[in-house]
């Protein structure tokens, strides 16, 4: 459901706020605000967050030695083989693409379980609650797609509460970046590939309406160079 975007100026204020309270650099004059007054937000629909979700957490766990077969067995019969992106692919088929690359994503999955109100927090300062996997489908055990569904009490996130973060990660992975650039130590338990993977996931689900924006992007889509 649509919803009119909060003031984007406040909040941009709120997050530069957090950025000095953490002890960061603040982007230059002039960084842009991701929506205009005016604009409308919404998430994506339910259903394609947790699949996305699914997908992200297949990919993890192949990083972490589940077989080939198990997980194109998973996917397969979650019915989500469609959903499954071309390098996600390559990786779950072939081990092809970094690695190290895909490990990250855990954070985007954490991101995405904070979308679906599996998750507490998305604190920048800590990293994925240790409940994490448990809320996730327990592939070990050959749960289902249907059934990990099914047992989640999945509460979607409100989508200003949900625009408002994703301002303070657009400012977070920019000061991340020039800390790390620069030397300067960072607030907590997580480097800024984290703050990216979950920014990644923030921008991919929330969907603005308005003049200035094109058409939701597809997960490879999401351009986190700006």
């Amino acid at each position: 459901m649509q919803k009119a975007a909060p003031d984007p100026r406040a909040v941009r204020e709120a997050s530069l706020d957090e950025l000095a309270r953490l002890g960061l650099p603040l982007p230059p004059p002039g960084f842009p605000l991701i929506w205009e007054p005016g604009d409308a937000i919404e998430l994506r629909p339910t259903a394609d967050i947790e699949a996305r979700a699914a997908v992200l957490h297949v990919v993890v766990a192949r990083c972490f030695g589940m077989p080939t077969e198990a997980a194109m067995s998973w996917l397969l019969g979650s019915r989500l083989v469609d959903l499954v992106t071309p390098p996600e692919w390559q990786f779950v088929i072939g081990a092809k693409g970094d690695h190290r690359s895909f490990v990250l994503h855990h954070d985007a999955v954490f991101a995405l379980a904070w979308l679906l109100g599996l998750s507490r927090h998305l604190d920048p300062t800590a990293a994925p609650e240790s409940r994490l996997m448990s809320q996730m489908p327990d592939l070990p055990a050959g749960e289902t797609y249907g059934n990990w569904r099914s047992r989640s009490l999945m509460s979607p996130r409100d989508p200003i509460e949900a625009a408002v973060l994703l301002d303070l990660y657009y400012c977070l992975d920019w000061a991340f970046q020039e800390a790390e650039q620069t030397g300067l130590p960072l607030p907590g338990e997580v480097d800024g590939n984290a703050i990216g993977q979950r920014r990644w996931a923030l921008e991919w689900a929330v969907i603005f309406h308005g003049p200035y924006h094109d058409k939701p992007p597809d997960w490879e889509e999401v351009d986190l160079s700006v």
